[in-house]
């Protein structure tokens, strides 16, 4: 038997605490995990347009003019939903004033019961915002200049967690739209620009439009977008204005009542001018009626102009009531330009040193020197590329995101998994001049080569796209990343990266590295063009070793003077 004493009790205690804080530094304790509970079923939302105008009824018989309002579904979920839905369509509001008939979309059917109510019903809904039905709605026969009635719709989806004690359907957010006959139809004039200009050159916009719908239109706002080589000199007061890396935003709300049938036009037209950075640029101009505008999220950040107010005429004094426009979809101008001009895409490299083992970290990338901005506005596609070939005796540890590895040849590559010998890396939809992509790329030096290089070049987006078009320098669109360069006219590269804060830095899409394994070795040194090697070893680890050790070695300590006690 093991006997216990006041006099062995605080070192058996000791003895244990020992014991505890040894097994708290040699690891930490786990925990049965619960069994995960079962997901929710995914709220679904109805949504659609908040208004929609109608043609008044045509008592000559002709064709009526439909007006589609089309109802969607929000899936919040990252997969899509494999269940019956169904929609139901309360048309008891627009009796008398909309006649109402469906273009159901993919998978969908709909089936109208009377002119009180309509089912749509279907199987499949796809992540995200997706269209289920259209709406096509017609002014009812007798209806009159003002009618105005709404349209609700609910819906429910059979549920996929559902038990013989649960509801069986999960209910849908309710949507309800309103429809109006008659309105105002804002219509935009297109206008003939020279869609050639050269850089500096200035055109007349004198912006026109008409309203062919059957109300008059209390108020509008002229909306004129334009990107990043075009420019509007003239900065009206009732203008707000907000400014990106791509475009400019000007909303301007204009007074007074716009009436049917008539047509309008600027009291002194606006100066659209081609900047000495223009290249492929986009100017998009619309007109819609004060109120339906919504507010966009950027209206907080927006600036007013301090110059002269922009007005349309004529103007006419009468009173209007505000309405919902027919036909949105001409309220909308745009006109594309292509300016002879010419960016100079300049590629940079950088130089690291290090032993065997040691990881480095290689910056590079390219730097737009301008004149010009490059963007692809209108695709979206990527205006350029950064083609890496790793130097000799090094392996990639990590990589940007969004850098695809390829072979030595520039091929497809399947394997994503195990580092790469060359990389493709897509420059942004737009490249601002002084813009640029910059790119960081942890390098392990497997074996140590004396001035061991790699290639950089910023070269077309696509494999089959060596060239820059609009690059008048081709020369140095090559660089080098060097590693173990030999001092004292080794090699180095070329052209050197931009300093930190001038031309270029930070002014491109810099990808954040994707996770790589850090490499150990021998320690290095600091390279000229930026190259800084990784750290080695892992500081917790190390303490939490000692930590382990010296809690080991005072347990043993305090159990051997325990023994010595009870023996004595």
């Amino acid at each position: 038997m093991t006997r216990f004493s006041p006099r062995t009790a605080p070192l058996r205690r000791a003895g244990g605490l020992a014991a505890t804080a040894l097994l708290l530094a040699a690891g930490p304790l786990t925990v049965a995990a619960a069994a995960p509970a079962r997901a929710a079923d995914p709220v679904f939302t109805l949504g659609g347009p908040a208004e929609t105008a109608l043609h008044p009824y045509a008592e000559g018989g002709g064709a009526p003019k439909r007006s589609t309002a089309g109802i969607t579904v929000t899936n919040p979920a990252d997969e899509g939903y494999e269940g019956e839905f169904t929609l139901t369509f309360d048309l008891t509001g627009v009796a008398g004033v909309a006649d109402v008939a469906f273009d159901p979309g993919p998978g969908v059917e709909c089936e109208t019961k009377g002119t009180r109510s309509a089912v749509c019903t279907g199987d499949t809904l796809a992540p995200g915002l997706s269209t289920v039905t259209g709406l096509l709605l017609g002014a009812a026969k007798g209806s009159e200049q003002g009618a105005a009635g709404t349209i609700r719709v609910t819906g429910e989806a059979r549920s996929a967690t559902s038990t013989p004690l649960a509801a069986p359907f999960t209910p849908f957010t309710p949507f309800t739209t309103r429809v109006t006959v008659g309105g105002p139809d804002l219509v935009m004039r297109k206008l003939p620009f020279d869609h050639e200009p050269t850089p500096g050159q200035k055109q007349q916009a004198p912006i026109t439009f008409a309203n062919r719908g059957s109300r008059d239109a209390d108020g509008v706002v002229l909306t004129l977008r334009y990107s990043r080589g075009l420019d509007i000199p003239q900065r009206y007061s009732n203008c707000a204005y907000t400014t990106d890396e791509t475009w400019t935003t000007a909303r301007c709300s204009v007074e007074g009542a716009f009436e049917a049938g008539a047509t309008y036009t600027l009291a002194a037209p606006l100066t659209l001018e081609a900047t000495t950075r223009a290249y492929r640029d986009l100017f998009v101009y619309g007109i819609q009626e004060a109120g339906a505008v919504p507010r966009a999220a950027s209206a907080a950040r927006s600036e007013r102009g301090s110059g002269a107010v922009l007005r349309a005429v004529p103007l006419t004094k009468a009173p209007a009531a505000r309405g919902v426009d027919l036909e949105p979809g001409d309220n909308e101008q745009e006109a594309e330009f292509r300016t002879a001009n010419t960016a100079d895409f300049m590629a940079y490299g950088d130089e690291a040193s290090g032993a065997a083992g040691a990881t480095v970290t290689a910056r590079l990338g390219f730097h737009n020197d301008g004149p010009a901005w490059i963007g692809r506005i209108r695709s979206g596609g990527s205006v350029a590329a950064v083609d890496f070939t790793v130097p000799q005796g090094a392996t990639v540890t990590s990589a940007p995101k969004g850098c695809r590895g390829v072979t030595a040849e520039g091929a497809y590559r399947e394997d994503r998994k195990t580092p790469a010998p060359r990389y493709l890396c897509p420059a942004p939809t737009a490249v601002r001049d002084g813009g640029g992509l910059d790119l960081s790329f942890g390098l392990r030096i497997d074996k140590a080569l004396i001035g061991a290089a790699g290639r950089v070049t910023v070269r077309g987006p696509g494999l089959q796209e060596a060239g820059l078009p609009f690059d008048p320098k081709p020369g140095n669109n090559t660089a080098r990343v060097v590693l173990n360069g030999q001092s004292g006219g080794g090699p180095s590269p070329s052209p050197a990266p931009p300093a930190e804060g001038g031309p270029g830095a930070g002014s491109g899409r810099t990808p954040s590295a994707a996770p790589g394994t850090s490499g150990t070795g021998a320690p290095g040194t600091t390279g000229r063009g930026g190259g800084s090697l990784a750290s080695t070893g892992s500081p917790a680890a190390m303490t939490a070793s000692v930590t382990a050790i010296a809690a080991l070695t005072t347990g043993l300590a305090l159990f051997a003077a325990a023994r010595r006690r009870r023996k004595a």
